[in-house]
């Protein structure tokens, strides 16, 4: 757990370097808004890493495992990435700049793949919850220190000195790396890389079932529909409705994300009691009952200590969300495929986040606030009815086996 903490750390680390955390010093240099808004491209990587994750199971370096190995190679390569990073100047090489942030963002959603694939081949079933809510914690305590405290940091010192410190920071992922267990058994790598291509799609309809194996992608995509469709348009209608950035900041950004780690904590801590198939129903359930905070602020206005209470539930109980919803993710992985697997299901669950929301905007202006909210809410509700076919509330054996 201690291991899964300081690589949660580390996966966190580069994320707002190439985006929040850049766009503040690009700023601050004089760049224009037009070049700003075009290095979100930088972040693809991101949303393609399911691309090459097939060469992570395919092949292993020839130190510390499968999975260790790749691990620490590419935190070697973040620190220097970052660092070198440091030593850019926006406003008058912005070109060398994007691709220095495209190698950050690389080397970081690679990292991500053999992260995710290091959880679920180490974990079994009734360490998954506090193992993903360990890992949660760690990545928020990152974005912490990479967006608010670089911030803070970049009004007293360089931002060449920022950026030089939190690559000595990244050093945290390697001591995880180092201090972190060998999953137990031999493991039979794929034969080819198109073994490795293919096979992780096979296997996993093969060993679920057509019918069902398609009904938990349906419900990847839908598990937290409701959740980021409120989370999308969360800070638009609290300015909206009176309250300034400086409110939304320090109880957003703050409080707010204080709940979102201890509500993974917590999911963590229950689901190793009751399971994870419970676990997807109770917090599910809590997940969409929790947008009625916001429609009872949309009734009430400009109510600051009713504010508090809306941002601290919703993300408590968002966070207990992850907690299953990651926990569910690793138990579906094949350890032979694993790298390739949780990338293909991560990228999945990225579509209700990224895509499926971007109509939220013109559906809030169509309905009022009010109503926006109380379809966030039965927005959740189709991917919680596809629970019964494949995570039942009294499973027989186990349901969605995590085989060896």
């Amino acid at each position: 757990m201690v291991a899964l903490l300081l690589l949660g750390v580390s996966s966190g680390l580069p994320l707002l370097l190439t985006s929040k955390t850049l766009q503040a010093w690009m700023t601050v240099e004089g760049v224009d808004l037009k070049s700003i808004g075009l290095f979100s491209l930088v972040a693809l990587p991101y949303s393609l890493k399911f691309l090459w994750a097939p060469i992570l199971d395919r092949f292993a370096l020839p130190f510390l495992g499968r999975r260790r190995g790749w691990l620490i190679a590419l935190q070697i390569g973040l620190i220097l990435a970052i660092a070198f990073m440091g030593f850019q100047q926006p406003a008058q090489a912005l070109q060398l700049l994007a691709i220095n942030a495209l190698f950050v963002a690389f080397f970081s959603a690679t990292q991500d793949i053999a992260g995710d694939a290091y959880r679920a081949d180490i974990l079994a079933e009734k360490e998954m919850g506090a193992g993903a809510a360990v890992f949660v914690l760690g990545y928020r305590v990152a974005l912490l220190i990479t967006g608010s405290l670089a911030l803070i940091l970049a009004d007293r010192i360089s931002w060449t000195s920022v950026y030089l410190l939190i690559a000595s920071v990244m050093i945290v992922g390697v001591i995880g790396t180092l201090i972190a267990p060998e999953p137990e058994g031999h493991i039979q790598l794929p034969a080819s890389l198109s073994e490795a291509v293919l096979l992780p799609f096979g296997e996993f309809f093969q060993r679920l079932g057509a019918l069902t194996g398609f009904f938990i992608l349906c419900f990847i995509v839908l598990y937290k529909l409701g959740d980021a469709l409120v989370n999308n348009m969360s800070t638009p209608f609290l300015l909206q409705i009176g309250f300034t950035q400086t409110d939304i900041g320090a109880i957003q950004g703050g409080m707010g994300l204080i709940a979102t780690i201890v509500g993974a904590l917590v999911g963590g801590a229950i689901l190793s009691k009751i399971g994870i198939n419970r676990s997807l129903w109770l917090f599910g359930g809590l997940q969409a009952i929790s947008n009625l905070a916001y429609f009872m602020q949309a009734q009430l206005g400009r109510n600051y200590p009713f504010m508090v209470l809306t941002i601290n539930i919703e993300n408590f109980c968002a966070g207990l969300g992850t907690a299953a919803f990651v926990a569910f993710l690793m138990s579906l992985c094949n350890q032979r495929f694993s790298a390739t697997q949780y990338a293909l299901l991560s990228s999945l669950m990225a579509v209700s986040r990224d895509i499926l929301v971007a109509p939220a905007g013109a559906l809030a202006e169509a309905t009022g606030w009010s109503l926006f909210f109380i379809i966030s809410i039965v927005a959740a509700i189709p991917g919680l009815l596809l629970l019964p076919v494949f995570a039942p509330w009294n499973p027989k054996p186990v349901t969605v086996p995590k085989p060896r």
